[in-house]
């Protein structure tokens, strides 16, 4: 077995001691990322590939503080990242899967809450565009 580094390991340990402190682990259903979004002031990232996005994505549909960060090409846009590691952030795609590995990929840059949404993004921007008519 490999040996990691130790600062490493520290970090990752840090990163589940996080998620276990937060209601299912981090992931949140369509109500509370909406109360992140719009209570909380979250950014979101819409981290759907290109081949998966149907429409518009999360930025495009005018979401308040929503990135398109597409999964393939996540580390272009590292610059739009808060500089404050304790700014809410929800990450979401169609399935969970490409959110989940993001929001690894942010805990391990050090931010704190990183929430993932357990629902199609699809359906929140749907959402959006309803309540802002």
């Amino acid at each position: 077995m490999a040996t990691l580094d130790q600062n490493v390991v520290e970090r990752i340990e840090a990163a589940i001691k996080l998620d276990k402190e937060k209601a299912e682990m981090g992931n949140v259903d369509m109500e509370k990322g909406i109360e992140l979004i719009r209570e909380v002031g979250a950014v979101l990232l819409d981290v759907r590939p290109p081949a998966k996005v149907k429409g518009e994505n999360a930025e495009e549909a005018d979401i308040p503080d929503a990135y398109y960060t597409p999964y393939p090409e996540f580390t272009n846009y590292l610059d739009i990242l808060p500089q404050d590691k304790t700014a809410p952030i929800l990450v979401a795609c169609l399935k969970g899967w490409f959110a989940n590995r993001v929001m690894g990929y942010l805990e391990a840059l050090g931010y704190e809450n990183v929430y993932v949404l357990g629902a199609n993004i699809e359906d929140l921007i749907a959402a959006h565009k309803a309540h802002t008519k």
